[in-house]
């Protein structure tokens, strides 16, 4: 079931050493990712949530043909090599597809169907014209043409500024296909829930718990925490994580140690978890200003997980614990939580359904901590030493 997928989320463009705003060039890139396929399963992830791919002019959500791997990642051959190799590991795939906007020189703006608006005040970007019948057909040709290659679902970025009606019309056309494909819709604010069964979405961003979680380490106060975890959606499925491509690395901002605790949040709430690549080992960075303000979130990977810094395996290893803990209790996908406890360093949260029943205690008192523990049984514990 892909809503039980464990992502591992990766943004290829920079991560793979293709130039972003230099001269472009042309490379097999997407070959790049074979040693990480099986860091990815050591990891104990099953996905790989891919940023943009699509033919750009920089960054990748400034699409210029959505039918045409970008050529500093490779071609299509390249592409169906990646979907044989995942396929050949038990990975699902999830491609980002960013149907707000285009780049201002795509075909679409001259044909008329974007360029009314400019996104968010970007000049170089044109916003789709959604009510469009023609947009709406592009669209689920889009989607279909990419699920029949073998990908599992996708991305949709910025799905909060997109009319719900479109997602809930081009969306009933794919599934009529794919009915086991996964959409999930970037949300950030407002009604999770509202949104994403208004848009017909299967999962939504749950941006509020991220911003809950970092944010509660870092002023020593569970209480923010608390209230992000009794408003968290259980009648969508919420994408929970702790890092992506657009906020400022989890390491940097609580520190390494207490990205133990945002871990455990991560893998023992309910929902369908992803993990940004580097998470796991302690990448830092903070996002800057001006064109360059997310190359620090956005790093290389080295050629081979060989080649990572070994001051970053003990995290590794607790995240590979803590995936374990989820992997063995996959029924939390669709659980419901509630707070047990909390004071201004401690929290206590249950996840439970109808059978099961596992309980997340985290603390600041002291040394930082956490321990997993259901019906007597300690499941996963760590403190700093």
């Amino acid at each position: 079931m892909l809503d039980r997928t464990i992502w591992w989320h990766v943004y290829p463009l920079a991560a793979l050493g293709a130039p972003i705003r230099e001269e472009h060039d042309s490379a097999p890139r997407l070959r790049a990712l074979e040693p990480w396929l099986d860091y990815l399963v050591e990891l104990g992830c099953n996905g790989l949530l891919l940023g943009p791919i699509f033919a750009s002019t920089t960054h990748g959500y400034d699409t210029l043909d959505h039918f045409r791997i970008d050529p500093r990642l490779g071609d299509e051959e390249d592409f169906a090599w990646l979907i044989d190799e995942c396929r050949a590991r038990g990975i699902h795939i999830m491609l980002d597809g960013v149907f707000n906007h285009v780049a201002r020189t795509h075909p679409w703006v001259e044909q008329g169907l974007a360029g009314d608006t400019d996104w968010e005040g970007h000049g170089e970007l044109a916003t789709l014209h959604h009510g469009d019948d023609a947009v709406r057909d592009a669209v689920a040709e889009i989607m279909l043409h990419w699920l029949r290659r073998g990908i599992a679902g996708w991305r949709l970025d910025v799905a909060y500024a997109v009319p719900a009606d479109f997602w809930a019309d081009v969306l009933a056309r794919v599934r009529k296909e794919f009915p086991d494909a996964m959409f999930l819709g970037e949300v950030i604010h407002g009604d999770y829930s509202s949104i994403g069964k208004a848009g017909s979405l299967d999962a939504v961003t749950q941006y509020e718990l991220w911003k809950a979680t970092w944010s509660s380490l870092v002023d020593a106060n569970f209480w923010e925490l608390a209230h992000a975890l009794e408003r968290h959606p259980t009648d969508i499925l919420p994408n929970t994580f702790v890092g992506n491509h657009d906020v400022d690395r989890i390491a940097s901002t609580v520190g390494e140690d207490k990205a133990v605790l945002a871990a455990a949040v991560l893998l023992t709430v309910p929902g369908m978890p992803s993990i940004y690549y580097g998470d796991e080992q302690g990448f830092t960075g903070v996002r800057g200003e001006s064109w360059s303000a997310d190359d620090a979130v956005r790093p290389a990977l080295p050629a081979s997980p060989a080649d990572l810094s070994p001051l970053g395996g003990w995290l590794f290893t607790e995240y590979q614990r803590l995936i374990g803990v989820r992997r063995r209790n996959a029924w939390l996908t669709r659980a419901s939580v509630e707070v047990l406890d909390k004071t201004n360093e401690t929290i206590s949260f249950r996840a439970f359904d109808g059978e099961h029943s596992l309980q997340t205690d985290l603390w600041l008192t002291r040394a930082p901590g956490v321990r997993v523990h259901s019906g007597g049984d300690e499941l996963y514990s760590w403190m700093l030493k």
